[in-house]
């Protein structure tokens, strides 16, 4: 009691007579490891000490484990109709027990709405432990999930629990899982369907209680397909299906998703910024918007992000690429294609131009063009509006 007291972390084995066991039992309440009877020989005590150090290593190890958990209370961003049918479809669900697919492009927020999912169900006390199966080599990705026993393969000079174990009680979430080697994903569809795992170098079966989230980035019927999704793991997962939509279907949310990372370090957007970011086709999704929002706040010198601080590739990308249309296509006509890039040009010029002062070179660095190629678009537009005044000779 006074070693726990002083935060001494180190096993205890009670060496007892056999009219003190009461004694015994009450230390090992207090954390002592184990207990031996007078007179007792040498090979149960070194019996009894490998025991302590065996629970002790896992102690530590499993301390490791938890520091790797994903911390949850996080939550969707968005307004647009396509989110909001995401996050009616995580509230119809987190209450059920139903293994889940999530499917959607890299930097989605896959992971994002499993932690949704684990906050919002009766688990929410017990951890949600991710596992990125494409991140793991497929030779230690059973021993990740499954755990192993000491001596099952070489190198193994220590028992390991695997993230079955650790997300005991409550979510495990198992991200890219059709990049699962196919002799795992049958071992992975027996736990799923017993509820007992088998740590590698062992026969003596584990019983867990978890729920399975599992996510992939790509067309899941597909995957079964071209042989990288076992046809009974899919219908074993897809008792609820899941879909998120890319960043470019909802373009609408980029101005909240924005001010959502933003605000920590009490930043916006002026207009020509956010016109630009709405513009672009976002092939990284979410996870590229935080990232270039990122760097713009760690160059962003005042209050706002302008252009100025947006990458010159996303702004020539953004030029190329049609306004997005309605919501419903009868509540406006579609403008021409050459019309709406010549607008968007026209307005992001406008605005290099207004952030430079005018100055011609300067603008054409911040869209990522020549000078050249800024002069000969002034002189097809009309160069009235986009100069600044007392613009005589800024080039």
């Amino acid at each position: 009691e006074t070693m726990r007291e002083d935060g001494l972390e180190m096993p205890v084995i009670i060496v007892t007579a056999q009219g003190e066991i009461a004694t015994a039992v009450a230390a090992m309440k207090l954390g002592a490891s184990d207990y031996i009877l007078r007179p007792f020989d040498l090979e149960t005590l070194e019996i009894a000490i490998d025991r302590a150090l065996s629970v002790s290593r896992l102690k530590i190890e499993n301390q490791f484990l938890r520091e790797e958990v994903t911390p949850g209370g996080k939550h969707l961003v968005g307004e647009s109709e396509a989110i909001r049918k995401v996050k009616q479809a995580i509230a119809q669900v987190a209450p059920e027990k139903a293994t889940t697919l999530i499917v959607g492009e890299t930097g989605t927020g896959k992971e994002l709405v499993a932690q949704s999912i684990h906050q919002l169900s009766q688990r929410n006390k017990s951890l949600f432990v991710a596992v990125n199966c494409a991140a793991i080599p497929a030779e230690m990705l059973e021993s990740e999930l499954f755990g192993h026993e000491r001596g099952a393969f070489t190198g193994a000079i220590k028992e390991r629990i695997g993230k079955f174990e650790l997300a005991d009680g409550g979510t495990l979430f198992l991200d890219e899982v059709t990049e699962m080697p196919l002799a795992l994903q049958a071992k992975l569809l027996r736990a799923l369907q017993e509820g007992v795992i088998e740590r590698l170098g062992s026969n003596r079966p584990l019983a867990v209680d978890i729920r399975v989230l599992a996510a992939t980035n790509l067309d899941p019927l597909q995957a079964v397909q071209d042989g990288k999704l076992r046809e009974d793991l899919y219908y074993r997962l897809n008792v609820f299906r899941i879909d998120l939509p890319p960043l470019r279907e909802r373009r609408d949310d980029i101005g909240l998703l924005a001010r959502h990372f933003l605000q920590p370090r009490h930043l916006q957007l002026d207009t020509a910024a956010l016109q630009a970011l709405q513009e672009y086709a976002w092939p990284g999704n979410v996870r590229e918007l935080a990232n270039i929002l990122e760097r713009a706040a760690i160059m962003c010198s005042g209050d706002t992000i302008t252009l100025r601080q947006l990458p010159a590739d996303l702004l020539q990308k953004a030029a190329d690429i049609t306004p997005a249309s309605p919501a419903n296509d009868s509540e406006a006509e579609l403008p021409k294609l050459p019309d709406a890039v010549t607008s968007l040009e026209k307005s992001l010029i406008q605005a290099a131009l207004r952030q430079t002062q005018g100055n011609k070179s300067k603008a054409a660095k911040l869209l990522g063009i020549s000078e050249r190629s800024l002069w000969y678009k002034l002189g097809t537009y009309g160069n009235t509006e986009t100069s600044a005044p007392g613009d005589t000779n800024q080039s």
